[in-house]
């Protein structure tokens, strides 16, 4: 007779039945989710290095678009148009660029848009956009005062595609949570096609923004935004000044690891992979990526969920 196999302690304890999956964590079966991917433009020559390399890294995967952002009070804007330029002779990627209200009369940003409307830019990211140095937000006396006003006079130039922002965590200006869902709804009664989030952490915060999205009779997408992190402190200091909150278990991860840079990226696309699983699994199959011009992290979560470079025809 075989005798019977010795359970070693772990298994003796192990209790019997269905457990939650492993890695990967499982998810629905169907098409790759659609990506889309953030860059900033570039202030110096190193820097532009690495961003061309973040792009070269990141074009195979075949983003929907990617976003180029301005800086605070359009500090950015010749650099943008420079790094939307070379998008269009060079690669055939999609761009989008971010717009602002900041700094600038309508007629100013009117003849912006166009100039990229004539360019062959179709997709626009409209928001209010932030003050130079921090200052509370202060409306240009002759320009757009809010991302809405923005995006009415967008649909007057031309058939843009529009994308806006949201705040699953409540804009840190705003007066209140509903105060927040009500200017997101101006901006998409507007004309806003989408909404893309913040960055968030934990894949609850999203749903239940949706849920409070669905009761103000939103319906329009809203694109999870996500941040891969591997730099926690760096994470922190980010998320104090955007409104979005940092849990501990995301700090735990990256304790005693201050000098380990690989395994702090090693984790941060796992955490990222997750929890865009999570959010895969409540149906969600749209998600747009902040880079920070780094493509590591951002292509690792790519191939973990399954996404693979694209061959060009």
């Amino acid at each position: 007779m075989t005798p019977a196999p010795t359970l070693h302690a772990a298994s003796a304890t192990f209790p019997p039945g269905p457990h939650a999956p492993l890695l990967p964590m499982a998810v629905p079966a169907g098409p790759r989710p659609a990506l889309s991917f953030e860059f900033f433009p570039p202030r110096t020559e190193a820097l532009d290095a690495q961003l061309w390399a973040c792009i070269a890294r990141l074009a195979p995967l075949a983003p929907r678009f990617v976003s180029v952002t301005y800086g605070a009070g359009g500090s950015t804007q010749a650099r943008t148009l420079a790094v939307i330029r070379r998008l269009l002779a060079e690669t055939g990627l999609t761009p989008a660029v971010h717009l602002t209200c900041v700094g600038a009369s309508r007629g100013e940003i009117d003849d912006l848009a166009r100039q990229y409307w004539d360019l062959g830019v179709r997709h626009i990211v409209a928001l209010r956009g932030d003050m130079p140095g921090g200052e509370p937000y202060m409306p240009h006396p002759q320009g757009y005062a809010y991302a809405a006003d923005l995006v009415e006079g967008l649909r007057r130039i031309g058939k843009f595609d529009i994308s806006v922002a949201a705040y699953p965590e409540v804009h840190p200006a705003a007066v209140s949570a509903e105060a927040d869902l009500d200017n997101l709804k101006r901006k998409l009664d507007a004309g806003a096609d989408r909404a893309i989030t913040q960055y968030f952490f934990d894949a609850d915060t999203y749903l239940r923004f949706l849920d409070r999205t669905a009761s103000a009779g939103i319906t329009a997408p809203i694109v999870p935004g996500i941040l891969p992190v591997s730099n926690y402190a760096q994470a922190v200091k980010f998320s104090a000044a955007c409104g979005a909150t940092v849990p501990a278990w995301l700090g735990r991860l990256f304790e005693g690891l201050d000098d380990d840079a690989e395994t702090r990226r090693t984790i941060g696309s796992y955490v990222a992979a997750q929890q865009v699983r999570a959010l895969q699994a409540a149906g969600v199959d749209e998600f747009h990526f902040y880079t920070l011009n780094r493509p590591e992290m951002v292509y690792a979560t790519a191939h973990i969920l399954g996404v693979r470079p694209v061959a060009r025809a």
